[in-house]
Order: C-alpha cells, then structure tokens, then sequence
C-alpha cells in the first residue's frame, strides 16, 4: 500500500512528496490490534455491545486479526439512534468490530496526515479539541480587533441536514 502527501512550501515554490510504502501490514498486527481495542473502550465499558464483544475478547480480536491479514474483512452495518443536544439528530453507529478498525486506520493516517493540517484546525486531533480552539479563538479575536478596539465579526452556522446527505464513496488503496 502507498499513501502519499503533497506539502505545498509558498516561499520556496514546490511540492514535497512523501510517500510511505507497506503500511498495511505494520498496522494490522496484533499488538495494535489490542492497543487499538484499549484506546476504544475508554469510556465505554459498561455499554451493552462492549460488553458482549468483550465476553470473547481474545478470539473477536484474533479473528479481526485474521480477517485483515487475508484481507477478507468486511465491515458491518450500521445500527441508528437518536440522540437530543439540543437538536434531535439521527445517529448511525458501526459495530464494536468496525470502530476497532476505525482506530487502527486513523491512528496510523493521523500519524501521517496531522502535520500537513491547518494550525488552526482542531476537532478531533490529538493535543488539540474544543477548549484549545476557544482559546486560540480569543487569542486570534484579540490580536484582528486590535486589542478589543476594532469591530470583529464571526460567522457561526451549520448546514441543516448535511450529514446524512453524504454520498457513500468507497476508498480504495493501491496494493
């Protein structure tokens, strides 16, 4: 597998390539199989399918394990509920199996990603969050209305509707 990224420099006026080869198999191991699984339960021991993927924790992970290794993995559906803060939003949430996997990938894509993203950027990065971005929010407020002396504006809105209007794009790698 190679995944590649363009870091584009202004002041030297070229892109940078990195491209990082045979990953797969350094993410599937065991070892961060299990890791993986430590990471994604924090919080959520006593819920009800952690629980139950827990009663064989041992052969779930292994099986997981065999399933990437000869690539025969397949995830699962989807299960919804609905959730009130302060809005009613329909949520879908994979199964225990799937966000395991969702940890090995992303822990490995943010290890390659997260320095080529925006400075400012902040949901969902690690050291990062939402009390960071308030933070820098005020300090960045301060510094454009000249020490509270100028007018600043901000502009907060969400898109009615938008997530569930996502087309399901498969990603594909190159082996």
């Amino acid at each position: 597998m190679k995944i590649g990224i363009s870091r584009f420099n202004p002041e030297e006026l070229y892109v940078d390539m990195i491209i990082f080869n045979n990953i797969y198999h350094k993410i599937i191991t065991p070892e961060n199989i299990f890791q993986c699984w430590e990471e994604f339960r924090i919080g959520k021991k006593k819920k009800k399918d952690v629980l139950i993927f827990e009663r064989n924790l041992e052969d779930n992970l292994f099986n997981l394990y065999e399933e990437l290794k000869e690539k025969t993995y397949k995830p699962g559906g989807y299960s919804g509920f609905y959730v009130r803060d302060p809005k009613v939003r329909l949520i879908h949430k994979a199964t225990v199996t799937d966000r395991v996997v969702h940890h090995l990938v992303s822990r490995e894509l943010e290890r390659i990603f997260d320095p080529s993203f925006y400075a400012h950027s902040y949901s969902c990065r690690e050291n990062k969050g939402t009390h960071k971005g308030v933070l820098a929010f005020h300090s960045l407020a301060k510094k454009v209305s000249k020490n509270n002396t100028k007018t600043c504006w901000v502009l907060k809105c969400d898109v009615k509707k938008f997530s569930p209007d996502f087309r399901k794009t498969p990603i594909s790698f190159v082996n």
